[in-house]
C-alpha cells in the first residue's frame, strides 16, 4: 500500500477507497497564476478559461495537462463546457473581472447589476457545480465600496457554504511584491469545514521604506518597528537564505546584468551568475538550460538620465529641478503638453526600486517600475520573479497577428507585461491552496478528492 492509500485510509477510518489527486477550474485564469499555485500545492488543473487568446496561449503552454478554454463565459457553448468541467472539481478558483463592483450605488446588489454579468457567471457556476471549496479573488477596493458582505452573502449560497473573506498582502507570504487582494474562501457546510483563514509573516507591517534628506539628494532606508517580532522579520528579511520575506535584490540580482535594449529573449543560465539567494534557487528549479523572457525595452536617453537622478527607492518626487524640463537631450519623445516641463507627475512615475525591500505593486506596464541598480526598465522575467512565477514558466502570445477577438491593443510585448502585471502571485496561490487542503483531509465524505500522496 502506498503511502498515499494509507493516509486515505486513515482518514475513512480503514476503509479503502480508490483516491485521485484534488483538482480545480480556473475561470478568467489570465496567464495561471493562481493555477500555477494550486498545482504547486499539488492540485490537478483540470480547466482553464479566459476570453484574452494571449493569455490563453500562455496558460495552454504552461498547462498543457488542462482543457483549455477560450472565449466568452456568456456564451452557452463556453459556459457549458466550464461547468462540465467544475462539476468535476475540488475548488473552483478565479478573479472575474470587477469594474462594475466600484459602481454600485443605492444599496443595489451587486449580482443584480447587468454589469456584473461576469461575477454572476462565477457564482451560478458555483451554484451549479458545488465543489467542496473555492476560492474567488478581486481588488481591494470593494471594501471601500461597502459590499464584501453582499458578495461573502452571494457566494454563501443560502448556507451552502461557510465563506471567510479577508485581504492578503502577498509580500507576508514570501513574494517579493507588496499586492493586496481580497479573498473569499468557501467550503461546503454539509460536510463539516470551517473556511480557513491565512496567517502571514506580517513583515509588511513591521518595516516600512522611510525618506530621508542627505547634502546632494534624499536616501531611503528601511525603518523597523521597535519591537521583538519586527526585529525578527527584519532579520528574515536581510537573510537571502529566509524564504518568509523577499527582498527586490534576492529575487532578481542574478539577472542584473541584462542591458537596455536587449532583443534576445533566452539565454541559457551558463552566461548567468550563479542564484544568489534561497529564492533565485526556488524560481530556477527545472527550468532547463534557458532563462526566457529576459528581453529588456529600449530606454530614451532623457528616462536614462532621470533614472540616474532617483535614489534606490526614489521616485518622481526626487528629481532636481534641471531634470524636470520636458526635453534633456533635445531628443522629442511622447507628446507635447506646451509647457516644457513633464506632465506626468503622479507616485507611479520613474519609481526605482530599492534592494533591501519588496517591490511595489506592479502594473501591467514595462515602465511601472525600474531596476535599483542600472538605469533600466525589467525584463518579463524580472516582472514574474516579482510576482513569484518560477523561471520555467513562459509568457507567450497568440501567434496570429492583427486584431483577434478578446485580443488588447498593444503588441505582443505589452502583452506579456499585462499578463505578468494581471496575476495572482503564485506563492499567495499556494498558501491558499495548503489552507484549503487541510480543511479538506480533515473531511471523511465521499466526495471529497484527497491527496495521493
Amino acid at each position: 500500500m502506498s503511502v498515499g492509500d494509507q493516509r486515505a485510509r486513515d482518514l475513512r477510518g480503514g476503509r479503502p477507497r480508490a483516491t485521485t489527486l484534488p483538482a480545480i477550474v480556473d475561470m478568467f485564469s489570465g496567464a495561471g497564476g493562481l493555477s500555477e499555485g494550486f498545482r504547486q500545492a499539488g492540485f490537478r488543473v483540470l480547466a482553464g478559461t479566459d476570453n484574452d487568446p494571449d493569455a490563453i496561449a500562455t496558460y495552454r503552454a504552461n498547462f498543457p495537462e488542462a482543457e483549455v478554454i477560450v472565449g466568452d463565459v456568456r456564451q452557452d457553448a463556453i459556459r457549458e463546457r466550464i461547468r462540465a468541467a467544475a462539476r468535476q472539481a475540488t475548488v473552483l478558483v478565479g478573479g472575474p473581472p470587477c469594474q462594475a463592483f466600484s459602481q454600485v450605488r443605492n444599496h443595489s446588489r451587486v449580482i443584480e447589476d447587468p454589469r456584473n454579468a461576469l461575477y454572476r457567471e462565477f457564482v451560478e457556476t458555483l451554484r451549479i457545480a458545488l465543489p467542496p471549496a473555492f476560492l474567488m479573488e478581486n481588488v481591494t477596493g470593494i471594501d471601500q465600496m461597502g459590499v464584501r458582505e453582499q458578495i461573502a452573502a452571494d457566494l454563501a449560497l443560502d448556507g451552502e457554504y461557510d465563506v471567510r473573506a479577508q485581504v492578503a498582502d502577498a509580500a507576508d507570504f514570501g513574494v517579493p511584491q507588496t499586492r493586496k487582494r481580497l479573498l473569499f474562501i468557501g467550503v461546503r457546510s454539509a460536510r463539516g469545514m470551517s473556511a480557513p483563514v491565512l496567517a502571514g509573516s506580517g513583515a509588511t507591517g513591521s518595516v516600512v521604506l522611510a525618506r530621508f534628506d542627505g547634502d546632494r539628494r534624499p536616501r531611503y532606508q528601511l525603518v523597523v518597528q521597535k519591537n521583538l517580532m519586527s526585529m525578527r522579520l527584519a532579520d528574515a528579511l536581510a537573510d537571502s537564505d529566509d524564504l518568509s520575506a523577499v527582498t527586490a535584490m534576492q529575487a532578481i540580482s542574478d539577472l542584473a546584468a541584462l542591458p537596455v535594449g536587449n532583443r534576445q529573449d533566452c539565454i541559457g543560465w551558463d552566461q548567468l551568475p550563479e542564484p544568489e539567494s534561497a529564492y533565485q534557487r526556488l524560481m530556477r528549479r527545472d527550468s532547463g538550460a534557458e532563462a526566457a523572457n529576459v528581453q529588456v525595452p529600449r530606454m530614451n536617453d532623457d528616462t536614462q538620465l532621470r533614472l540616474r537622478g532617483i535614489p534606490q527607492g526614489g521616485n518622481h518626487r526626487d528629481l532636481q529641478e534641471e531634470l524636470l524640463g520636458r526635453y534633456l537631450t533635445g531628443q522629442r519623445w511622447g507628446q507635447d503638453n506646451g509647457s516644457g516641463r513633464l506632465s506626468r507627475k503622479h507616485f507611479y512615475a520613474y519609481r526605482r526600486l530599492h534592494p533591501d525591500l519588496w517591490a511595489w505593486t506592479l502594473n501591467t506596464k514595462a515602465d511601472c517600475v525600474y531596476h535599483y541598480a542600472s538605469p533600466r526598465a525589467l525584463s518579463v522575467r524580472e516582472m514574474s520573479r516579482l510576482q513569484s512565477f518560477p523561471d520555467r514558466f513562459v509568457f507567450t502570445t497568440d501567434l496570429r497577428r492583427g486584431g483577434i477577438e478578446g485580443r488588447h491593443d498593444g503588441g505582443s510585448a505589452h502583452s506579456r507585461y499585462r499578463q505578468v502585471g494581471n496575476a495572482v502571485p503564485p506563492l499567495l496561490a499556494k498558501r491558499v491552496a495548503e489552507e484549503l487542503l487541510i480543511a479538506l483531509n480533515a473531511t471523511s465524505g465521499d466526495e471529497i478528492r484527497l491527496m495521493a500522496g
